[in-house]
């Protein structure tokens, strides 16, 4: 028998349910928790039973839906319960045996998800229903897990699927015990599939008949509980975390055996590291590699444990030792709890929603209870990262050769798609001599082209080396700059969506960092900012933008945020904007976003230090209050010119600014207006 530790987690089930309502992660990772810890109310019932020896004995069941008592026609018990040794009668052993050793090869998923398949053998023994003393049969069968409730069920076939096609299969009675108001009860013999019980008004049932569901449950809890016969309670699908990993690598347990008894090392002599082996594999005699470390025992001589603790040992909990990571003495000081408290932002994916996080979740609530740590939630904000996916390339291979046949063309021939490696594709042509040399076996390929060009087909999967659109961030990085790429990235979309990579993409971030290098610089690449004072529109520009930023950023949507920037360095460009004051602001505002970028600039702006040691702007409202309107001018329905105006100017004088001002002369052509519209705060239309 192998000893394995475990981690008591199911101890802190329903804390660890509350606690979810108390953090800032996304519904649907908390939702996956939920189910995994599997809170279900309830009762516990006790079916009395007597053993193959004349023992009378009880088999505990727990139930959701203490109410369906009354159309309990059977029982079916695990294969592994303790109990079915004992029940199975002399004429049903070899049966019950044959059965057991079958289930046992079978593993849970296994025997959840084959619905279809109906398997089970009768004990030959019968319960009796504690409520209406109905003897009903006792079954074994592997849709019972013993790692659910007591690994024993009341079997209800008239209101739950699988009791309901166990007994069509074995043929055994169904009985109706909920209906719906005013709905005529019906023959459960020609049933096709069970009856959906969640709400209805109780049949069938003794002293709960004409109760609706939920009254029948709380009078059926309330009876049990009276007449002893079990209790309301509630149940968890949570189950204990094996701790224990029969390997080298890990923490060694700081555990030793006195008469196959184990007690903990004292403190003064942690930690306990692990020993030097000859061989990172198990003895000779199945025992872990540490069994194979000469004196692996304390220095009264007591033998060690030779499990090792696995890797979420030190996953779990590893954030703490960040607070203080230099403490020699303790695993973090008190002090340096209290500073820090808990991680301000976790980014990480769904995958480990009930591994790591929940066991970190575990750990930190355990500490907490031993006043190590002052907050029970470890993570307080959680964003689950979407996938960057790929864009996979497709070659159309014709069945039986080696000629390949362009998109356009496939439905021409009998084909067979075969994904191909990215890089031997630009704008979704394929490069027919590359690809001839990419493996030895596509040398000899021949081509029926379009047009004089192969066209691959293309798709959007999850990245992976198996479908060869992997792209290598090195060779983005060596082409287009790290603040290309980093760029890119962000500007893909949401934080927490799923985003296709396009490298056709990236081009247009790497034109705007070129254009963003060029506001400090002239035409000839000479660095050109001006001392000059920023006039009133190209601090207006730069606010709106200090503003969107930084809201952006404390939203986590980063793609809007460049945007923005994009919007910026566009409007400054148009103004000819070259002010320092507005460039210097400009180049900390992107730091975040493109680091290197910003820390050249930052130096030819003739500052000392780094950028990342500024402090980051902060927008000022009198910049934002919008107090001029700039009008589109149409002449005679066409939009000629742009005009900023005052927000509050009267008609009259509107109508005067755009006859004053020298673009109007050529579009009047020395002849007075006939009418000048003005819609305020919309458009001017001049009719000549």
């Amino acid at each position: 028998m192998m000893r394995q530790w475990q981690l008591r987690i199911t101890a802190y089930a329903q804390r660890l349910l509350d606690g979810l309502d108390r953090i800032d992660w996304p519904e649907s990772l908390k939702e996956i928790q939920r189910n995994w810890i599997g809170r279900s109310e309830g009762a516990e019932v006790r079916f009395p039973v007597t053993t193959n020896n004349g023992e009378q004995l009880e088999i505990a069941v727990f139930t959701t839906r203490p109410d369906t008592i009354f159309g309990a026609t059977y029982m079916v018990l695990a294969p592994e319960h303790e109990l079915v040794k004992k029940i199975a009668t002399p004429d049903q052993v070899a049966e019950v045996e044959k059965y057991v050793t079958w289930a046992k090869n079978r593993s849970d998923r296994e025997r959840m998800t084959e619905v279809k398949k109906v398997s089970g053998v009768f004990t030959g023994t019968y319960a009796i229903n504690p409520l209406n003393n109905n003897k009903i049969p006792v079954w074994i069968a592997d849709y019972v897990l013993m790692g659910y409730g007591t690994g024993a069920i009341m079997a209800v076939p008239g209101h739950d699927s699988r009791d309901f096609a166990f007994a069509r299969h074995f043929n055994l009675p169904i009985v109706q015990v909920v209906s719906h108001p005013g709905e005529e009860p019906s023959d459960p013999a020609r049933w096709e599939e069970s009856y959906d019980s969640k709400e209805g008004v109780m049949i069938n049932s003794g002293f709960i008949t004409g109760m609706d569901v939920q009254d029948g449950i709380r009078k059926t809890i309330e009876t049990i509980e009276e007449m002893g016969l079990g209790c309301g309670t509630v149940n968890y699908r949570l189950r204990d975390a094996i701790f224990s990993r029969q390997r080298y690598w890990g923490e060694p347990f700081p555990v030793y055996y006195n008469d196959d008894i184990p007690y903990t090392l004292p403190e003064n002599e942690l930690p306990l590291e692990l020993p030097e082996v000859d061989a990172y594999l198990p003895t000779e005699t199945g025992e872990p590699p540490l069994a194979r470390a000469k004196n692996w025992k304390t220095k009264d001589g007591y033998p060690l444990e030779t499990n090792t603790m696995p890797g979420f040992a030190g996953s779990s909990a590893y954030y703490l030792r960040y607070m203080d990571p230099w403490n020699d003495s303790e695993y973090f000081s008190k002090e340096a709890n209290d500073y820090w408290q808990d991680v301000d932002l976790y980014i990480g994916g769904a995958e480990h929603a009930t591994g790591h996080l929940i066991y970190a979740r575990f750990w930190n609530k355990f500490l907490y209870d031993l006043g190590m740590v002052c907050k029970d939630e470890p993570f307080r904000k959680l964003i689950n990262q979407g996938m960057i996916q790929g864009r996979s390339s497709f070659a159309y291979r014709i069945k039986g050769t080696n000629k390949f046949v362009s998109l356009g063309l496939k439905d021409d021939y009998d084909v067979i798609p075969m994904n191909i490696d990215i890089s031997l594709v630009e704008n979704d042509v394929l490069d027919l001599e590359a690809f001839r040399k990419w493996r030895p076996d596509l040398a000899n390929s021949e081509f029926i082209l379009e047009e004089g060009k192969y066209i691959c087909g293309w798709e959007i999967e999850k990245m992976s080396k198996s479908l060869h659109n992997v792209v290598n961030p090195d060779q983005l990085i060596e082409k287009y700059g790290a603040d290309t790429l980093r760029l890119y990235e962000m500007f893909l979309g949401p934080l927490e969506q799923s985003k296709p990579w396009d490298t056709n993409g990236i081009e247009g971030v790497f034109r705007f960092i070129r254009k963003f290098w060029r506001l400090y610089h002239d035409h000839e690449n000479n660095f050109s900012v001006s001392g000059e004072d920023p006039t009133t529109q190209e601090l207006k520009i730069l606010h709106r933008t200090i503003k969107k930023v930084r809201e952006d950023i404390e939203r986590f949507s980063f793609n809007t945020a460049v945007s923005s920037f994009m919007i910026c360095v566009n409007e400054l460009a148009e103004v000819k904007c070259n002010k320092r004051s507005v460039l210097q602001d400009l180049a900390i505002l992107i730091s975040p976003y493109a680091p290197h970028l910003a820390e050249e600039l930052w130096h030819q702006l003739g500052n000392q230090g780094s950028v990342c040691d500024s402090v980051y702007p902060v927008h000022d409202d009198k910049y934002l209050v919008e107090n001029t309107f700039e009008y589109p001018v149409s002449f005679n329905g066409k939009m000629r010119f742009k005009l900023e105006l005052p927000l509050d100017m009267p008609v009259p004088e509107i109508e005067q600014a755009v006859l004053n001002v020298k673009e109007s002369e050529k579009w009047l052509g020395g002849k007075p207006p006939r009418k000048i519209i003005v819609v305020p705060k919309r458009i001017v239309n001049v009719v000549v």
